[in-house]
């Protein structure tokens, strides 16, 4: 008996067909109800008559939907959409057509200390519309939205982006802490006087902390400009929560910093111990190499097939050889192993 057709569903990577992967539309109070693509767009198009409110919108960029929507049936500007497509992948807020246009560094869900696992979030905020997007899921944006779900109040766009901005700031205090905790470790097996493990888990760190200061660190001159001349939907509020939150992640940015100088000053004393080590070693294959070199001579010279060897019939020959070769050799160690003068 044949089967019947199985229908497969359409393979949407977590996201309706338009590539949202969750929305949210808030309230005067800040309070957040979970909408879809249609219903945000209803809401764009009659929002409410009183002050307050806007509509936030996750969406997955691997989605191939998902660009392609924005553009049709979103008013953003266009340095959003270039920043999609473009190279640099540095963090910075800019303001174009009077929509802030935020590109953030974040670390993805399953972090394992690689420097592959960082990737970049987009955002457009202005003042009733959030568009995020992502290529991979990322630690601040869920952690975000699983606040925003237990009620947490966000009462402005820009409110929104700080309370990324602090989540982000929290994950890389994370990170610092878990790779404080792993030099730690390295630097008590250094005292502990085993140097097997660990110049290259040294130099993975490292080059992790740089790839993340690197591309975390914000562009301090596109937030001074945001923040000396905002857009007049910007409360001084949200510009002083903006300030501090910049702040906040830039003294984790000087922690991180330290932790890479420290992991600096651990890679040049186990350099230093090894090559230590190596010169001791070279030191006694050395001493050993001058002390077997009478033996090898003379034993070279005896050798030869050649007629006139000394004392080859002397009765005593052989012991006359060895106590040349011992005198030889006691000279060879005092020059070999004496003291140099200072």
């Amino acid at each position: 008996m044949p089967r019947p057709p199985m229908n497969h569903p359409a393979q949407n990577y977590g996201a309706d067909p338009s590539g949202l992967i969750y929305g949210f539309v808030f309230d005067a109070e800040g309070a957040g109800t979970p909408t879809g693509s249609d219903e945000a767009l209803q809401w764009l198009q009659n929002p409410p008559t009183e002050p307050g409110g806007f509509v936030w919108l996750h969406f997955n960029l691997s989605h191939t939907a998902s660009s392609k929507w924005l553009k049709d049936n979103l008013q953003l500007s266009d340095l959003f959409h270039e920043s999609l497509t473009d190279g640099s992948r540095s963090t910075r807020v800019e303001l174009d057509d009077d929509m802030l246009v935020a590109v953030v560094n974040d670390v993805s869900y399953d972090f394992a200390f690689e420097p592959s696992d960082i990737s970049t979030l987009w955002l457009s905020v202005g003042p009733r519309l959030v568009v995020s997007a992502r290529l991979q899921p990322l630690r601040s944006i869920d952690r975000l939205r699983d606040a925003v779900r237990r009620g947490e109040k966000v009462m402005t766009p820009v409110a929104l982006l700080v309370h990324l901005m602090h989540d982000q700031g929290d994950v890389l205090i994370n990170i610092v802490r878990n790779t404080t905790a792993r030099v730690d470790e390295i630097e008590d097996s250094l005292l502990a006087g085993r140097l097997e493990p660990k110049r290259a888990n040294l130099g993975a760190l490292r080059r992790l902390l740089v790839r993340l200061q690197r591309l975390l660190a914000p562009e301090p001159a596109a937030l001074f400009r945001l923040l000396r001349k905002p857009p007049e939907w910007i409360g001084e509020e949200d510009i002083g929560d903006l300030r501090q939150s910049t702040e906040e992640f830039n003294v984790a940015l000087s922690d991180m910093a330290a932790l890479q100088e420290r992991i600096k000053l651990l890679q040049e004393e186990i350099a230093g111990r090894v090559a230590e080590a190596n010169n001791r070693s070279l030191f006694v294959l050395t001493i050993v190499t001058v002390l077997a070199l009478p033996i090898n001579i003379i034993a070279g010279l005896l050798g030869m097939n050649v007629g006139g060897i000394p004392l080859a019939e002397h009765p005593h020959g052989f012991w006359w050889i060895v106590a040349l070769i011992v005198s030889f050799t006691a000279v060879a160690a005092f020059i070999a192993l004496r003291k140099p003068r200072d």
